[in-house]
């Protein structure tokens, strides 16, 4: 199994820790954002992973071959201009192809797609195998919490629009008598054939390409995760406030 940690963003949440380096290099606790990551993804055997990079790139670069990619194999995605989610997903799918011709099954094998500034304990091997037995084209960790943004499932647990927030109008992929708006996680599983199903193009969040196949009838899915601990590293604040989770005990790097 394959992963990509999307950490080609700005980090202008996180300034001033951002003003010299790349938010996959800020710290909680001693440890930089991507090495949490990219220890969550060998927890879960993973060993293959691809980064994209674009703000301070050359540094996350340097960063990964000084530390002997943690034991890994780490390609590195540069983007010239930030693509978003899904243009990021999209420029890196080579990864996700190579050797396809050579293993049966893998339109679906899932990988997995990790921010580089979410930090949970949810179990990932538990989301992987929810997954598989369904079936599911992608898997969206959700919890219920407060968000700007929320993504809409049905009765089902089946994708079928998004809200800006709880006093916004809800744009819909198809309809749906009773949605449960829920915080996404920042954290999927998908299916390798997904891939050849993104026609969007240039400039693009991967949560439009999910709208438009969830109003196609394809199985996006949610996985609740409220029991476990998660946390957005995108500002000073919550990284202040990670690194006393860590210290009280409350959250394990």
């Amino acid at each position: 199994m394959k992963a990509m940690i999307l950490a080609a963003g700005l980090g202008t949440r996180l300034r001033p820790l951002t003003d010299d380096r790349p938010k996959a290099l800020v710290e909680v606790a001693g440890h930089t954002l991507v090495e949490i990551t990219l220890s969550r993804l060998r927890s879960l055997g993973i060993r293959e992973v691809i980064v994209n990079v674009h703000h301070f790139a050359d540094m996350v670069a340097d960063y990964l071959k000084k530390n002997d990619n943690f034991g890994m194999r780490i390609e590195i995605s540069r983007e010239d201009v930030l693509l978003d989610t899904g243009g990021g997903l999209k420029k890196a799918a080579w990864f996700f192809l190579e050797n396809s011709g050579h293993a049966p099954g893998h339109e679906q094998e899932p990988f997995l797609l990790h921010n580089v500034d979410a930090i949970s304990t949810i179990d990932l091997e538990r989301m992987v195998q929810f997954h598989r037995e369904r079936q599911a084209l992608v898997t969206l960790a959700v919890q219920n919490r407060e968000t700007s943004r929320y993504l809409l499932f049905d009765k089902q647990g089946q994708l079928c629009g998004r809200r800006a927030g709880p006093d916004q109008a809800s744009e819909m992929a198809r309809p749906s008598r009773q949605a449960h708006a829920l915080a996404f996680s920042g954290i999927h599983v998908i299916s390798s054939r997904f891939l050849s199903m993104i026609v969007e193009e240039g400039v693009f969040s991967i949560i439009q390409t999910y709208l438009r196949l969830a109003g196609l009838g394809e199985k996006i899915l949610a996985f609740r995760a409220d029991e476990y601990y998660w946390r957005d590293l995108g500002t000073p604040g919550n990284i202040a406030q990670a690194a006393k989770d860590v210290k009280e005990g409350k959250l394990q790097l």
